[in-house]
């Protein structure tokens, strides 16, 4: 059970505690389960906080920031049913309240129930870590500030499903409760219609695929996820994408992928899984030349590219559902944003320049 907390570790994570326990502010609480059975708290709390390394929690430990029931554990201690555990930091938390800020929203569609919009590359969706302020959900406060049924920070209503900061494209958004409970039903049932296009490392094989593997957190990098073989890692999750081949380039290939399942990163990781990363994807490899030549001609081109789309290459094409109010199924397209569209038409270009 997790007690109403919503900060985690952060970059002041390795000062020194100070010994005078009223300096210390805390930050997050668990109370371990009646029945879970003895486990290192370094472990434990390693899948209690998934955007945290076992490494980052053992040096918090080492610096007294972990209390167990009031007394400072190692990383070693082993956790039993019914601890209360505390992580504590020298700082108070940060307030993640969502508050209304006039950033611009690109609204493809919008009635009394639902927005649909294309979410520009850069705009983080929520607020978390180092990204308080100047997110998707504080510009639909502001656009719907004057909206009494709407309340930014409802966790009831508004987004519906996610996409990453860097990624562009279409994303739903529930205006009522009522809404909401419809839509997630609908992904989670898999009846939505999602299409991505990315542009991926190297030449496929195959005109088009499937591709299936359990996603969990990587051990090794907790920033990353990574496939499990099925049964391995019971914290895994099931996934599947299918993509079939748009156009073909000189060592990239633009892709259109559908999603079956919806799982953090997962084009990212599955196209890296079968050897593809996305252009210029720096969490999964794809920021550096991945196939192609060494001339310094080439090695210029693709950096040109880097700059012209200084992110994934990843875009939410298409996005379909049924409408929560009326029934009516309703599909979406969108454009690629300039600086994917210009990347496509340089490697166009500039193609018949270099040798398969």
């Amino acid at each position: 059970m997790v007690e109403p907390f919503d900060t985690g570790f952060d970059n002041n994570l390795y000062a020194t505690a100070p010994e005078d326990a009223e300096e210390l502010f805390e930050h997050r609480r668990f109370v371990v389960d009646k029945g879970q059975s003895l486990l290192r708290i370094d472990k434990y709390l390693v899948n209690c906080l998934p955007d945290t390394s076992r490494n980052r929690i053992q040096e918090a430990a080492d610096a007294g920031y972990i209390r167990v029931n009031g007394k400072a554990v190692k990383s070693n201690y082993k956790v039993k049913p019914h601890d209360v555990i505390a992580i504590l930091l020298d700082h108070p938390p940060v307030d993640y309240t969502i508050v209304a800020e006039d950033i611009p929203l690109n609204i493809v569609y919008e009635d009394a129930d639902i927005i649909v919009l294309n979410k520009q590359a850069g705009l983080v969706v929520h607020p978390g870590i180092g990204n308080a302020h100047g997110t998707l959900l504080s510009a639909l406060a502001w656009h719907l500030k004057d909206n009494p049924d709407f309340d930014a920070n409802n966790p009831h209503i508004g987004l519906v499903h996610r996409i990453d900061k860097e990624t562009s494209g279409l994303l739903l958004i529930a205006k009522n409760e009522a809404a909401k409970a419809h839509l997630g039903l609908q992904f989670f049932e898999k009846t939505t219609d999602r299409t991505y296009n990315a542009l991926v490392w190297g030449v496929l094989k195959t005109d088009s695929g499937v591709i299936r593997g359990d996603l969990a957190r990587d051990p090794k990098d907790r920033m990353r996820f990574t496939v499990f073989p099925e049964g391995e890692n019971p914290y895994a999750k099931h996934a599947i994408t299918h993509y079939r081949v748009l156009e073909r380039f000189a060592y990239v290939t633009l892709v259109e992928c559908r999603l079956e399942t919806g799982r953090t990163h997962q084009i990212r990781v599955h196209m890296q899984h079968i050897g593809h990363p996305l252009f210029n994807d720096a969490r999964y490899g794809g920021n550096e030349i991945v196939k192609g030549n060494l001339f310094a001609k080439y090695k210029q081109f693709v950096q040109n590219c880097f700059d012209v789309c200084p992110r994934q290459a990843l875009h939410a094409k298409t996005l379909g559902f049924t409408h929560p109010a009326n029934g009516e199924r309703m599909l979406f397209s969108s454009d690629l944003p300039d600086d994917f569209a210009t990347l496509i038409e340089r490697w166009r270009r500039y193609t018949p320049f270099f040798s398969l």
